[in-house]
């Protein structure tokens, strides 16, 4: 079995190198469903920018993605078609200007809304997006004031509660929203045949969770002593200046794409002209995102090029090329660039800390995450090592990654202690995914392997101690944990699992025990395993019908990571992998990855190709090359 092992190993390797780009990075494609391809046709319409090849391949997509009954999902097995994609993607077509609304592939989606609950049932960022182009009342979207821009980080809530990719969601919103903005066009379609009656839409200024924040924020405005117009006035101002201050190189805020989106209408309500350089930069940032996939366009949501770099070039090293080689050179050289010399909003709950982290995207330069800096420097690790110039790196990195453990033990994506869990019932769209950055399993896991297998520090050292300890309380009851960025148990039980490994626990220890038999129980007949994007929205393992080669991949490496000896499930494992290296179809294309639960899924072109030879290189470098 090992020539077959060795062989794929070569063959992965070389498509690698092949993909590289000419500044040492790879730019695999960071796909996720159709929002931002339909944003970005009403963008383009709203602004007056008359690029019509961009929109016809825009539109090309959109069509190919519907379902026969009309609807658009936000991944294949979806029970039913997603309303607030299939809104999205309906208004899209018909804002393009090249469909009509009696063309029948129209019909069906118009009568699937209608079907699911019409316009009155989509989620908040929908009604958000058809309230800014005049499609939707302003005054029927329940929203926060805008005065909590002013209310100090110590009060019972602020703005800084909120993660930072709700911040930069929220803080454009909050001003279009003060402002009752809207910006209709010629291409606008009349959407009122989507409304069905009120008695079907969702009061969310009457539920108690609405009640509880607001009682709260109404609180906090009595204790601002200025006049309501110039509270109103300083609050707008305050959202203006949270947003320029977080202007990426590239004109983006923080590199999303939705935030940048938002920001521009913000901006457009403010009184700033289309072509203003503020207006221009933002939407050339965002086109700058654009890639080509299957011979159309898609708007990647941000680019994930640290991450893949970081990801990729690590697991070339494991797989046997010497950190001198040239392409590992050339990527090393990229992700040194790339490290973070600037404080972020990270420093707010973490004042004592120099940067040194990572972000996920090419142009980050002040959001860092913790899984990236982990992987950059597992990717430098062996660089660093034999050029001590280069040490200032890895100090920084790993005091970066050391100062944002929270106080439970755990570590979060970006922020330490941006986990009031009260906030999750807000009445918003995934409130507890886009307010939240609580420590997570997968965070825990992986930062627990970088520490245990590349750095010096001692098992016994309290930062891994209290580590080991979060991920043995949150194990759930059948052996697995979630995973917050991946999907999804599996995700999050590889990580735990190979994070305790890398920290001295064994199979003697029964939290790592009843993780290994919980993977037992859950391989596939074809020796791989799979799983669905519907664990994500049910909160339990759902399996997925078939066996993915990432998904395999991580299970796979989770078992070797703690067992002595190869096992027939392993062995069976592995074959799949050598099997179907090649394997295209759905399985490959489906989502690998979470943004937002309900919201929209991730699929990582690069994985395919990452997971798979790290764990073929863990399983040859621990059980062959002796």
């Amino acid at each position: 079995m090992i020539g077959n092992i060795e062989q794929e190993m070569e063959r992965i390797v070389a498509e690698l190198l092949r993909n590289q780009s000419s500044d040492g990075s790879w730019n695999y494609a960071f796909e996720t469903g159709i929002a931002t391809d339909a944003y970005t046709i009403i963008l383009l319409r709203s602004l007056g920018i008359h690029e019509e090849g961009f929109i016809q391949s825009l539109k090309e997509r959109l069509l190919r993605k519907q379902e026969d009954d009309g609807s658009w999902k936000l991944f294949k097995d979806q029970p039913t078609g997603d309303l607030s994609s299939t809104i999205q993607a309906y208004n899209a077509l018909l804002y393009s200007g090249y469909v009509r609304k009696d063309d029948p592939y129209m019909e069906k989606a118009a009568s699937f809304i209608t079907r699911e609950g019409g316009i009155g049932q989509a989620g908040t960022f929908t009604k958000f997006l058809l309230a800014l182009t005049g499609q939707y009342d302003w005054s029927s979207i329940v929203s926060m004031p805008i005065e909590i821009m002013l209310f100090p980080p110590k009060a019972p809530l602020s703005f800084y509660d909120f993660s930072v990719f709700g911040r930069a969601n929220l803080a454009p919103v909050l001003i279009v929203r003060e402002k009752k903005f809207q910006l209709p066009t010629s291409y606008t379609p009349d959407l009122k045949h989507l409304y069905t009656s009120e008695q079907k839409r969702t009061n969310l200024a009457q539920t108690k969770e609405w009640r509880g924040m607001f009682t709260t924020i109404n609180e906090q405005l009595q204790k601002l002593s200025e006049t309501p117009e110039k509270l109103k006035a300083k609050s707008i101002e305050t959202a203006l200046q949270y947003m320029l201050k977080r202007i990426e190189p590239d004109g983006t805020l923080l590199s999303y794409y939705s935030a940048t989106f938002f920001m521009i209408f913000a901006l457009l309500s403010l009184g700033y002209p289309k072509h203003h350089p503020l207006i221009l930069n933002a939407y050339k940032g965002i086109f700058s995102m654009a890639d080509q996939i299957d011979g159309t366009i898609h708007m990647q949501y941000t680019t994930a090029d640290v991450w893949n770099t970081s990801l990729i070039s690590h697991t070339l090293q494991d797989a046997g090329l010497s950190y001198t080689t040239p392409s590992i050179q050339k990527a090393n050289q990229y992700l040194l660039s790339r490290q973070h010399s600037k404080f972020g909003d990270w420093v707010l709950n973490n004042p004592e800390t120099i940067p040194g982290g990572w972000g996920f995207s090419n142009i980050n330069t002040i959001n860092p995450d913790v899984d990236d800096t982990t992987a950059s420097l597992r990717a430098i690790r062996t660089q660093v090592s034999e050029n001590p110039s280069n040490q200032q790196y890895w100090k920084s990195g790993l005091k970066w990654v050391l100062s944002m453990q929270n106080q439970d033990g755990g570590w979060p994506a970006f922020e330490r202690g941006v986990d009031k869990k009260w906030l999750a019932l807000a009445p918003i769209q995934g409130a507890e995914y886009l307010l939240l950055d609580p420590s997570t399993a997968d965070l825990t896991g992986r930062t627990l392997e970088f520490l245990g297998n590349y750095t010096q520090m001692n098992i016994n050292h309290p930062s891994i101690k209290k580590g080991l300890k979060w991920l043995a309380r949150n194990q759930r009851e059948d052996g697995s944990w979630y995973g917050r960025w991946g999907i999804c148990y599996i995700y999050g039980t590889w990580a735990a699992l190979t994070g305790m490994a890398a920290c001295g626990k064994g199979m003697d220890d029964e939290t790592v025990k009843r993780a290994v038999d919980w993977l037992y129980s859950i391989q596939n007949q074809d020796g791989g395993w799979g799983e669905s994007c519907n664990s994500d929205i049910e909160r339990k393992y759902i399996p997925l019908g078939e066996s993915t080669l990432t998904q395999t991949a991580w299970a796979l490496d989770a078992l070797i990571s703690i067992s002595d000896e190869p096992t027939d499930i392993i062995a069976k494992g592995i074959d799949f992998l050598v099997r179907n290296g090649n394997k295209e179809g759905w399985t490959e294309q489906y989502p690998k990855g979470q943004g937002m639960a309900a919201g929209f899924y991730i699929h990582y072109h690069s994985y395919r190709y990452i997971w798979p030879l790290m764990a073929l290189s863990h399983y040859r470098n621990k059980y062959v090359l002796l």
